[in-house]
């Protein structure tokens, strides 16, 4: 079994709190991490529907047997439960209570927020992380990580990529989207996410989207929040700053999967990445993801965004801290070129807070430059624990 970077921060959260939740996509592995990390506890999957009906019907009865504590998993099928869990952390006065679990935050997020405010910590659990899938023998193949996505049943099973994210899909489309969007056009609905995959890295605009699919903008936007709740798609923000010029306001659309995005935009096999017009956009968004899941591992929020004035100035993804601003480039190529700095140099003449500068590419090779730093995808987490490093120095 692989060891989940996030497992640490889990471990010691549990201790702090009476509960934590750990959210995140279905097959992500949030079961497997809460079972490794706490085998003492006893554990409860609430979507057999005998444990879901008891605790339905008997609240009270059903937490009772659990007097030693216990991890409830997808705890967004009983979320009246949480009402009661609220009594015995108060009553008791202990942390180290429960462990929940969930899949979707569409109604889950509110239901915690009324009844566990400040008694549980929140973790986000995504697929594997670079790292977790060379730990389990994955190729460092740019093409074969693009094809294969991060799921960790694809790597721990050595499944076939193209058909598990089938499987994937399908199973998501009538199983939760069915149940939490009230989505009756599947077939639009389908046809919807699949031009979701095929705008990566681009602005979500949803009168585009909607006309595409031969919906309206409501449809539209209620679908995409049906995506972001079900943790298939989610919007990186543009930044925003009292500075005169005009900004872009609209966010930038991402998948937390790239494998999934790949899938959906009919690629059958690694070989056809190479070649394929959208192969940047696909690097572009493992790399915003990857970001992504060094925050989320180490118990932290998204602080990303990106930068894009009206004259198209852009920097792809800002890695925010206390002490300033990474700037980050994205190029899919693997062979550096001298411009490659110079919107980055542009983009920091704007803002003062910059404090480091690289450019996260396809190639192989680490290159320090006079303006950054020149990093290969598998090194990116060494040059964000760098980073975290010398913006809090």
């Amino acid at each position: 079994m692989i060891e989940r970077e996030i497992a640490p921060c889990l471990i010691e959260l549990f201790g702090q709190y009476p509960f934590v939740t750990v959210t995140g996509p279905r097959q992500s592995g949030k079961t497997t991490l809460c079972r490794a990390a706490f085998p003492h506890l006893d554990y409860v999957n609430l979507e057999a529907p005998d444990f879901r009906e008891f605790a339905e019907a008997d609240p009270r009865g059903f937490l009772a047997r659990f007097s030693e504590g216990a991890i409830l998993d997808e705890i967004q099928r009983v979320p009246d439960i949480l009402s009661y869990l609220q009594v015995i952390a108060d009553e008791t006065g202990w942390n180290s209570l429960f462990v929940l679990t969930g899949s979707e935050e569409f109604h889950l997020s509110d239901a915690i927020s009324q009844s566990l405010a400040g008694r549980t910590a929140l973790l986000r659990l995504l697929p594997f992380s670079l790292v977790e899938c060379q730990s389990a023998g994955a190729s460092d193949s740019i093409d074969d990580i693009l094809y294969s996505g991060f799921y960790p049943r694809i790597h721990d099973r050595r499944l076939e990529p193209r058909q598990a994210l089938g499987d994937y899909f399908e199973t998501y489309v009538e199983r939760d989207v069915r149940r939490i969007g009230e989505i009756r056009n599947l077939a639009n609905f389908r046809r919807f996410v699949r031009l979701c995959a095929g705008r990566v890295g681009q602005l979500a605009n949803l009168s585009s989207l909607g006309a595409d699919a031969g919906v309206s903008h409501t449809t539209a936007s209620h679908w995409l929040t049906v995506l972001e709740a079900s943790y298939v798609v989610f919007r990186l923000p543009p930044f925003h700053a009292n500075i005169r010029k005009r900004l872009v306001k609209t966010p930038k659309l991402y998948f937390y999967d790239v494998g999934l995005a790949s899938y959906l935009i009919g690629i059958e096999h690694a070989g056809q990445i190479g070649t394929h017009p959208l192969r940047g956009s696909l690097f572009e968004n493992a790399v915003v993801v990857e970001v992504l899941k060094h925050r989320f591992n180490r118990g932290r929020r998204s602080n990303l965004s990106f930068f894009r004035d009206s004259r198209g100035l852009e920097c792809d993804l800002l890695y925010e801290n206390d002490n300033g601003k990474a700037a980050i480039e994205i190029r899919s190529g693997a062979t550096v070129a001298s411009d490659w700095f110079g919107s980055l140099n542009r983009v920091a003449n704007e803002l003062p807070d910059i404090a480091a500068k690289s450019v996260v590419y396809g190639g192989s090779e680490r290159q320090s430059r006079r303006d950054g730093e020149v990093v290969p995808l598998p090194a990116l987490r060494q040059t964000l624990e760098r980073l975290d490093g010398r913006m809090n120095s």
